[in-house]
C-alpha cells in the first residue's frame, strides 16, 4: 500500500473503515467478492454451457464466475511478482466480467443490437456501471433532492481503474474508432472522468493490464481444457494441415494482428506440442484428466512467467504499479495464447449445435426485450430496477433500465421470465 498515493485509495464518496487494520484494496477485494453480481456469474455461460447434454463426460465446464475466480488467481500472483498489490489485481480480476449479460458475448450482441439507439451495450462498460451505481452497496444523499443515490460498490478510484480494461467511451477507441469495444457508457462518465484522474488518455494502468493478460491466459487454457473435457477438441487433429490451416483462419485477424504470417503461428503450436507435459491424447481416464490438469499449470505458468520476465527486464526490480511501467508480453507468448483460443473457437465455439443454441439465445433475449419494454414497469422488473424505471424521466433512461435489468439475469433466468412473459402473451 506504501506504494500507492493517497488519490489512488480515495473513494467516489467518503466513508470511514468500519474495521481499522484493513487495507482499502483488502476492502474493495472484500466487497467484490461479497457481491450479488458476482455470485450471478455461476449462472452464466462461458463457453460451453454448463448441463449441455451434449457433453462426453460430466466434465462441469467454466461459468463466468469460476473463469473469474481462476483468472483472479492468476492475476494475484502475476502482479504480486511484479511489485502491485496483490488485494487490488485480485478485485480487478474478480470484477472485470461482472458487467456480462446471459449467454456470454451472443447475449452481449443481442443486448447491443437492442440498445443501439440509446449507446450501445458492452460488457466491460456494464461493469463499470454496475460497480459505480447498480450494485446496491452505499447510497448518498444527492445534493440538490435528497434523494438516496447508489453509489455501487464505492470501490477505490485504482480499483475502479484496475477494472477498466478499456479506457474510452463508444466510438473512442484510439486507433479503430469502429471497434466494438468500449468501457464506459455516456451516462457514466462523470465517474469515469473522476477514475481517470491524471491518467494519459486511452492508457491502461499497470494493473490492468495485468488483469488484462491475467484473463487471456486463463480463458485462453481453460478453454481449450473445457473443449478436451467435453470431447469437443481432438489433439491428434492437431498435426493435420489441413485442420491447422482452419485454425489459422480463425486466429489471424481475430486474435492476432491481420498482418500475422501462418508460419508464426505454427511454430507457437509446435513449440507448445514438443514440451513432454502436452496432452497428445485425452480419454477422460483419470491419468488423462491429471495429465491434462499438469498442461494447464504449465500453461499458464509459461505464460505468466514469459510477461513477467520480460517486463521486469525492462523496467527492472522494485515496485511496478499505476502509471509507472507498461507490462510487456513477447509476441512469441501472445501467439501461443491466441493459438490455444482459436483452437476452442473452431471446435467448440463454432459447432453447428452452438449456433443453433446461439440463434435461440437471441431470439430470447429480443423477444425478452420486447416483452419488458411493452410491459415495464407492471410486470418482469426486479424491485430495484422497477423504481429505477418509474423515477426516468426520459424514454431514453427507461429503455437503459431494461437493459440492465436483462444484463442482470442469469442464463436460466432470462429463459424463466422470457416464458413468463411470452408463452401466456401469444
Amino acid at each position: 500500500m506504501e506504494f500507492y498515493a493517497e488519490a489512488d485509495t480515495e473513494r467516489w464518496a467518503a466513508e470511514p473503515d468500519k474495521r481499522p487494520g484493513r487495507t482499502a484494496f483488502q476492502r474493495d477485494r472484500a466487497r467484490v467478492l461479497h457481491s450479488g453480481a458476482l455470485r450471478r456469474l455461476s449462472g452464466k455461460t462461458q463457453v460451453v454451457t454448463p448441463g449441455s447434454r451434449s457433453q462426453a463426460w460430466d466434465a462441469s465446464p467454466r461459468t463466468r464466475l469460476t473463469h473469474s475466480l481462476e483468472c483472479a488467481q492468476v492475476g494475484r500472483e502475476l502482479g504480486a511478482a511484479l511489485g502491485c498489490d496483490p488485494d487490488l489485481v485480485e478485485a480487478a480480476c474478480l470484477a472485470h466480467d461482472m458487467g456480462h449479460p446471459p449467454f456470454g458475448h451472443n447475449g452481449e450482441q443481442a443486448l447491443n443490437d437492442f440498445a443501439k439507439d440509446i449507446g450501445g451495450f458492452e460488457g466491460n462498460a456494464q461493469s463499470l456501471r454496475l460497480l459505480t451505481r447498480l450494485e446496491p452497496k452505499r447510497f448518498v444523499r444527492a445534493a440538490e433532492s435528497g434523494k438516496p443515490v447508489s453509489v455501487g460498490l464505492n470501490l477505490t478510484r485504482a480499483a475502479l481503474d484496475a477494472a477498466t480494461k478499456y479506457p474510452w467511451a463508444r466510438g473512442g477507441h484510439p486507433t479503430d474508432p469502429a471497434s466494438v469495444k468500449f468501457g464506459v457508457y455516456e451516462d457514466d462518465l462523470p465517474v469515469f472522468a473522476w477514475v481517470r484522474e491524471g491518467a494519459t488518455p486511452y492508457s491502461k494502468c499497470f494493473e490492468a493490464q495485468v488483469m488484462d493478460w491475467s484473463d487471456d491466459v486463463a480463458y485462453s487454457v481453460h478453454d481449450f481444457e473445457d473443449g478436451l473435457h467435453a470431447g469437443h477438441i481432438d489433439p491428434g487433429a492437431l498435426r493435420s494441415e489441413t485442420e491447422r490451416a482452419d485454425i489459422w483462419r480463425v486466429a489471424i485477424g481475430r486474435y492476432v494482428p491481420q498482418d500475422t504470417d501462418p508460419q508464426e503461428l505454427s511454430e507457437a503450436l509446435e513449440r507448445l506440442t514438443e514440451q513432454d507435459w502436452w496432452p497428445h491424447r485425452y480419454d477422460g481416464s483419470a491419468v488423462s484428466q491429471a495429465r491434462l490438469k499438469d498442461a494447464t499449470s504449465q500453461l499458464i505458468g509459461r505464460f505468466c512467467l514469459a510477461a513477467e520476465g520480460a517486463t521486469r527486464a525492462a523496467f527492472g526490480t522494485g515496485h511496478l504499479t499505476r502509471y509507472g511501467a507498461e507490462l510487456v508480453v513477447p509476441r512469441a507468448a501472445r501467439n501461443e495464447c491466441a493459438v490455444l483460443k482459436a483452437v476452442a473457437d473452431r471446435y467448440v465455439m463454432q459447432r453447428d449445435e452452438q449456433e443453433r443454441l446461439r440463434a435461440d439465445q437471441r431470439v430470447v433475449l429480443a423477444e425478452l426485450a420486447d416483452a419488458l419494454t411493452a410491459r415495464a414497469p407492471a410486470e418482469g422488473l426486479d424491485p430495484q430496477f422497477r423504481a429505477l424505471y418509474e423515477e426516468a424521466d426520459d424514454e431514453r433512461t427507461r429503455k437503459r433500465v431494461i437493459v440492465d435489468q436483462i444484463a442482470s439475469l442469469t442464463d436460466a433466468a432470462a429463459r424463466s421470465l422470457h416464458s413468463r412473459l411470452t408463452v401466456h402473451h401469444r
